[in-house]
């Protein structure tokens, strides 16, 4: 994330928005940035690929089924809009702990503790890291005295259109989450 708010603050926040006494490197202006670039790129990521995805990808004869609710594009979408501030605020906080550099992440190989191989073993290990502990989660959150305050709203969508795709409660989102942010705090990954 720390490329990230290295471009935000170099095209956007430095020149535009912050006083130029104000160091890129302060905490709290970093919080801020985290917060800001985090919630504006969730919405844009989230309302680009969900619109493309809906327009070009997804089957509008499911709206024809029984089980497809009333409004209910416009109710994944509204879900969506109230959960992913809350799921921010504790992603900012992993962010900020990357960019203040307590995790793992290295941005050249020679920093790879295991140079190329490291870099290629790092792919697959996060992707099996993170499916797998994805899938315990989600059984977790099965579990007969959090399914239905936490993970029911999102099973709500029988007939799921793309906008779903992040229609979760925001405990049950950044859950979901966390094994992508744990892993560079526990493994070496390459930045990129």
């Amino acid at each position: 994330m720390d490329l990230v708010l290295n471009a935000a603050d170099y095209y956007f926040f430095t020149p535009y928005v912050y006083p130029a006494t104000w160091p890129e490197d302060e905490p709290f202006r970093q919080i801020i940035s985290l917060l800001l670039v985090t919630n504006l790129g969730a919405l844009v990521l989230y309302f680009l690929f969900a619109t493309l995805s809906y327009y070009f990808i997804f089957d509008h004869d499911l709206k024809k089924h029984p089980h497809f609710l009333e409004n209910q594009v416009q109710r994944e979408i509204k879900t969506t809009v109230q959960s992913l501030p809350w799921i921010s605020l504790p992603t900012v906080a992993l962010f900020f702990a990357e960019v203040r550099g307590y995790s793992k992440l290295y941005g050249n190989i020679e920093d790879s503790p295991y140079g190329w191989s490291g870099v290629i073993l790092s792919m697959f290990s996060f992707i099996f890291f993170t499916d797998m502990c994805i899938y315990w989660i989600h059984r977790f959150l099965h579990h007969k005295c959090i399914y239905k305050r936490i993970h029911k709203p999102h099973h709500l969508w029988k007939i799921s259109t793309p906008f779903a795709s992040h229609a979760f409660h925001p405990v049950d989102g950044f859950m979901q989450s966390i094994p992508y942010h744990i892993y560079p705090f526990l493994f070496p990954l390459h930045k990129l």
